[in-house]
């Protein structure tokens, strides 16, 4: 008898309250996407499926519901879709294959999703139930690996919700990515590359639209082995990915960079500044500032979450601004991400801020607080020399009158008796 079995991980994001959830099931039983709310009334509720585009499949207005109103959704969950009016959740019946991918929900007609999640649905026929997942974010690059080496005789291609985007073929002689190997194809321009050695598939500066179920495919004479992999794209507003990926704070202060993922066991967690390794974690084991370099700069100032791989720099100064990459590995599948700290100094009631690749050095920065030093001493010589001036005709007896000088703006005190002097000389 066939094993059935479901595993789950739930993560809410804090910063945007999006929460994912990972769903595994195998072909035939039912999966239900819960919602995690009670609805009401006046609450809408959207859910959509993944594939070129998002599909709407379901939804819940008001008091009245609506599944698979367009022929694409139709002819995928013919009959097999279910809503539960009083939460939203949504059941997949007798579920196969082609359900796997990532599916989303949307209250209110949020621009966002308030949760996504990725379902895997594994084949009674399938050998390799171990289908790979990952929560990414835009701007991130992911590597999909093949735990392999190319020989000439194989033919490696790579599909994207069943459409072919990159292959290998023989002695290299053959290797299209995307535009090459689908005429017209946009999707991926200039973001793919291929790893001539193992063809492992590199996808850069991801995108909303890169969400969906990838598969590889390895030909060996008549033999092919197939895996898949799942990646979901957060759709956050382009405003909180920079929020979250870009980081101004004050010297002094304390800034957090998040990872926005819960770390499974077998993950390696890498952090570089400026392509220094600073921090690594996997399993229960961390480790910071194994180097000199990275000790004297950091000494005692960062921390790494257990939990999240996510880094606390404290008690930061200027000279931390920079890039910060993270790289995390799993079994099959490596993210790489980046996150720019700028790190703002206050003095004399002028911000001046230094940022990473700005092209203002270090010299200029101290040039300009010198000249603002400058003009404060000079108006504070000023103010002493007038009233120094003051105080010398108070003590002579002799009144004051103030003449603006017109040559340099600057008022000059002339002696009365000075002034209207009826001597020739």
């Amino acid at each position: 008898m066939l094993g059935i079995f479901i595993t789950m991980s739930v993560l809410i994001h804090g910063a945007s309250g999006v929460g994912t959830e990972r769903l595994s099931e195998m072909e035939g039983e039912s999966i239900t996407l819960n919602t995690d709310v009670e609805r009401k009334q006046q609450e809408d509720i959207r859910w959509y499926y993944t594939l070129v585009n998002d599909i709407l499949i379901a939804e819940i207005t008001g008091d009245q519901s609506k599944i698979c109103t367009d022929v694409q959704c139709t002819e995928r969950f013919r009959d097999r879709l279910k809503l539960d009016h009083q939460t939203g959740s949504l059941t997949i019946k007798g579920t196969r294959p082609t359900d796997s991918g990532v599916y989303k929900l949307k209250l209110n007609s949020s621009r966002s999703s308030t949760k996504i999640f990725i379902v895997t649905v594994h084949s009674f026929f399938s050998v390799d139930t171990n289908e790979e997942s990952a929560f990414v974010m835009e701007g991130d690059s992911v590597i999909l690996h093949t735990d392999a080496e190319t020989k000439q005789q194989e033919k490696i291609r790579w599909y994207f919700n069943g459409t072919r985007i990159a292959q290998i073929t023989g002695d290299l002689s053959n290797i299209c990515t995307d535009v090459q190997c689908n005429e017209g194809t946009e999707r991926f321009r200039d973001r793919l590359k291929l790893d001539h050695q193992t063809g492992s598939l590199t996808i850069t500066k991801i995108r909303n639209t890169d969400t969906g179920v990838y598969q590889l495919r390895i030909i060996i004479s008549s033999n092919i082995s197939t895996k898949s992999f799942i990646l979901a794209v957060y759709d956050f507003p382009v405003v909180e990915v920079d929020e979250i990926k870009r980081k101004s704070v004050k010297k002094g202060e304390s800034v957090t960079l998040d990872t926005h993922v819960i770390k499974s066991p077998n993950d390696l967690m890498m952090w570089y500044f400026i392509d220094t390794p600073i921090a690594e974690i996997t399993g229960d084991q961390s480790k910071i500032c194994t180097d000199d370099q990275c000790e004297e700069r950091f000494r005692d100032r960062l921390k790494l979450d257990p939990q999240t791989g996510s880094l606390t720099i404290t008690n930061i100064t200027n000279t931390d601004s920079g890039e910060y990459k993270l790289q995390i590995n799993s079994s099959r599948i490596s993210i790489r991400r980046s996150f720019s700290v700028s790190v703002s100094i206050k003095s004399f009631g002028v911000n001046v801020t230094a940022v990473p690749d700005s092209g203002v050095s270090s010299g200029a920065v101290a040039g300009i607080c010198v000249v603002v030093l400058l003009v404060v001493a000079a108006a504070a010589a000023v103010i002493y020399y007038r009233h120094w001036k003051s105080t010398q005709a108070g003590q002579d007896g002799v009144p004051w009158q103030n003449n603006p000088d017109e040559r340099n703006g600057v008022e000059v005190s002339i002696p009365l008796s000075n002034k209207f002097s009826t001597d020739p000389c």
